[in-house]
């Protein structure tokens, strides 16, 4: 069971206290025991003079002859019992053999040889002789003192004194009383001055307490007041001065972090750091979008545990294994795959300690996918031209031999060559109005003016109203008549026009095509929505590429050039804004064009 820790000023005050009442007792006890020895010392004296006087008074009686009849012997017993009743003294006549001659309180006849007495035996001597011992003849405890009596410079008996040492107890009784009372009184007032003493003491220090605790739980505001002695106001200063500097470097730590989180945050690169055991460390939003992770939850955890791509485990695991700069490439595969450029270099300590790895993660995707139109575009292109260069070149080999081609047969070469050569025109006129469209609005030189947006789509319809009505296809457009817009009419309707002709020649006969335009919020959105062949959802990312065709036999059939969805594409760029399509096999198509109405 943990006990509740005791407050460091009550140890204090507690010790104190203690240690103060100790040595009150100690010096009470030697006070008592001084004075005890100094009342027995002045007993002592007491009894010194005493029997010096009875010593002086019992030289003038006869000599001691032995016989208990001798009338010295009785004056003696007498004076002995006369003078212990007027001093209150015990006093005891021994002769030089230790036989009582005369005593205050008992017959010295019934007495003991007192000879082997120590006072009676250190008189003998020619000693003053004291000792404290019980008595059996009185039953209490008395102080002796004894000295030898002479007459003519010859002992001639042993004269003793005694009184009860009750007599000091009972003087000592009332000065014990005495010092119990004071000091259970000067106990009182020093307790309550310690105990004052200690609470202006505490106080501060309950104050510097309370500051650290919330100095611990992030208040760094918090200060304490410099009050109380000189001690605790240093105390409190120092406190005080700790807080700031702590709240400085804090508030340096917090922004160093929070601009750190910002760069990871804002990086478009995806970052991974892990330590040397392969445990994430950080993950920034761009790295968790690529690996599609939660970063939170991944923080703490292995690569093993989180990322299950074993090409990104091998090359975290080579980072780890290698001191220099490592990179390579992977394929994430999800709903849409994506590349990812991978540098891995090792993390360091101050002292060059390896702790981890950092590894960089860019996404290529885009230049993947700009590196494969590429490709598609320089094959396309150079199929697209081939087809109708090789056709001239033959038409103008076979017509050159004029001789071995007939007259029908040159007028079907001369009709071949226009209608290649008419192709050419198409797909150069195409390009140069591409390009010329991609050069404007790159420098901002498409110019838009406010027209309304229904006669664009009218004038677009008529150009292909006699191939719908060749075909029984319904041409309609459905465009309010207020609906204006910031727009280049020409670029809208070559735009809307190209759209209007691959609905009509994709659609079969006795289909609708419907040309529509409405105001979304700030946004004009016009629609061409066919009930053709569809497309598949394969190919919906890359129709507006230059030169990509779904079906390449039956566009040539048809005589399209592959450039008119990209030529749509970028006059929708030019009008900031964008085009799209959705799309169902044997359901039909429709292709969206929405930019700001202003």
């Amino acid at each position: 069971m943990n006990m509740r820790p005791k407050k460091l000023l009550w140890r204090i005050y507690l010790s104190f206290f203690a240690s103060a009442m100790f040595a009150f007792a100690l010096i009470t006890w030697y006070s008592i025991f001084s004075l005890r020895q100094f009342h027995q010392e002045q007993v002592s004296n007491d009894l010194l003079v005493r029997a010096n006087l009875i010593a002086n008074e019992i030289a003038e009686y006869p000599a001691d002859t032995g016989d208990p009849a001798v009338a010295g012997t009785e004056k003696i017993n007498r004076f002995c019992k006369d003078s212990g009743r007027l001093s209150r003294t015990r006093i005891t006549i021994v002769a030089l053999d230790g036989r009582v001659m005369g005593d205050s309180e008992e017959n010295p006849d019934s007495m003991d040889n007192h000879k082997n007495r120590p006072e009676i035996a250190a008189a003998l001597r020619g000693e003053t002789g004291k000792s404290v011992r019980y008595s059996d003849t009185l039953r209490r405890t008395m102080m002796y003192l004894a000295i030898p009596a002479r007459r003519n410079g010859t002992m001639t008996a042993v004269v003793r004194t005694s009184l009860p040492l009750s007599v000091i107890d009972w003087a000592l009784h009332t000065v014990h009383k005495h010092m119990l009372f004071g000091g259970a009184l000067i106990a009182v007032i020093f307790a309550i001055v310690a105990l004052l003493i200690l609470r202006q003491i505490g106080r501060p220090l309950e104050n510097m307490r309370g500051v650290a605790e919330k100095l611990a739980q992030g208040e760094l505001d918090a200060r304490v007041p410099e009050s109380g002695y000189e001690e605790t106001k240093a105390l409190a200063r120092a406190l005080n001065r700790m807080a700031a500097q702590l709240s400085e470097r804090m508030r340096i730590i917090t922004e160093q972090r929070n601009e750190q989180e910002a760069v990871f945050r804002s990086m478009v690169e995806g970052l991974i750091a892990v330590d040397k055991d392969e445990r994430i460390l950080h993950l920034n939003p761009a790295a968790a979008r690529l690996l599609k992770l939660k970063g939170a939850e991944a923080h703490g955890h292995s690569i093993q545990e989180v990322i299950r791509n074993p090409d990104l485990q091998k090359f975290i695991g080579n980072t780890l294994a290698q001191s220099g700069i490592l990179d390579g490439e992977i394929v994430v595969y999800s709903d849409e795959d994506r590349f990812l450029q991978l540098h891995g270099t090792v993390l360091t300590d101050a002292s060059g300690m390896n702790i981890g790895a950092l590894v960089v993660l860019n996404d290529v995707t885009r230049l993947k996918r700009l590196e494969t139109v590429r490709r598609d575009f320089v094959a396309n292109v150079s199929h697209e031209l081939k087809t109708p260069i090789t056709a001239l070149k033959g038409c103008v080999e076979t017509l050159a031999d004029e001789s071995s081609v007939t007259a029908q047969e040159r007028k079907s070469f001369m009709t071949m060559l226009a209608r290649h050569v008419d192709r050419l025109a198409a797909i150069i006129n195409d390009l140069l109005s591409l390009s010329k469209i991609e050069f404007d609005a790159e420098r901002g030189q498409v110019q838009l003016e406010s027209a309304p947006v229904a006669d664009v789509l009218r004038r677009a319809a008529n150009i292909f109203t006699a191939q719908a009505e060749h075909k029984q296809i319904i041409l309609t457009v459905d465009c309010p008549e207020d609906l204006m817009a910031s727009i280049n009419a020409a670029l809208l309707e070559q735009a809307v026009g190209n759209l209007i002709d691959n609905a009509v020649k994709y659609s079969g006969e006795g289909t609708r095509v419907r040309v529509s335009a409405k105001l979304d919020g700030n946004d004009v959105e016009i629609r061409v929505a066919d009930q053709g062949p569809g497309i598949d959802k394969k190919h919906l990312d890359r129709i507006f590429e230059r030169f990509y065709r779904v079906d390449q036999a039956r566009s040539r059939a048809l005589g399209g050039t592959g450039l008119g969805l990209a030529i749509v594409k970028h006059i929708a760029l030019a009008h900031r804004g964008a085009v799209g399509v959705t799309s169902a096999l044997e359901q039909g198509s429709t292709f969206t064009i929405r930019f700001p109405r202003i």
